[in-house]
């Protein structure tokens, strides 16, 4: 190895520390920016750290996490995913795998109580609410939005994908699955970007 080599090789583990918390730094400031949209399921934040008492569920009720980066655990039939270094959560989801369309309303209706008006519904099984810095976009802000072909700052969403219609005859006997994620797509890549 000459000189030159071993020079760089040196500034590149020096520099890696630093560029690591600068990312831990873009995190922390990111998840805090998205807990002041104050987007909340189940006594849960999403961006906000968690209490003590949630930390003792977390460690009760632990699920295998798919980024070494994050801890999965439940609380009743909410999963949770938070940030390790922070204890931040960073997705709040439910999933039901054979469920009425009865059950599909009622979790559409709870979510309408939580977040209002949807910011856009698509093929009648998936609805969104869109949060941008400001707070939840309503579906005249998206479609101006969209059509003057300008990129939206998404900050966070909540996304609710069903199987079955949900408009319909709640007595429809067949099964669905149904279930919703709260997430932020910003928070998420630069956790990845960590992983990789």
């Amino acid at each position: 190895m000459n000189l030159k080599s071993l020079r760089i090789a040196i500034l590149i583990l020096l520099l890696l520390p630093f560029s690591s918390a600068c990312s831990s730094d873009n995190l922390s400031d990111l998840l805090a920016q998205v807990e002041t949209l104050d987007i909340s399921r189940g006594g849960y934040t999403l961006g906000k750290g968690l209490t003590d008492k949630q930390k003792a569920t977390a460690l009760k009720h632990p699920v295998e996490a798919a980024n070494p980066w994050t801890f999965k655990f439940r609380d009743g039939d909410l999963s949770l995913v938070a940030d390790k270094a922070t204890d931040r959560v960073v997705i709040i989801y439910e999933r039901y795998e054979a469920t009425t369309i009865k059950k599909v309303q009622t979790l559409v209706g709870a979510l309408y109580l939580d977040f209002g008006d949807p910011t856009v519904m698509a093929h009648d099984t998936i609805i969104y609410w869109v949060f941008g810095p400001e707070g939840k976009l309503t579906r005249e802000q998206y479609k101006k939005a969209k059509k003057a072909g300008g990129k939206l700052n998404i900050l966070a969403t909540v996304k609710l994908n069903s199987s079955m219609k949900i408009v319909g005859d709640s007595t429809q006997s067949s099964e669905s699955s149904v279930y919703y994620i709260i997430s932020s797509e910003p928070v998420l890549k630069l956790i990845k970007s960590k992983w990789n």
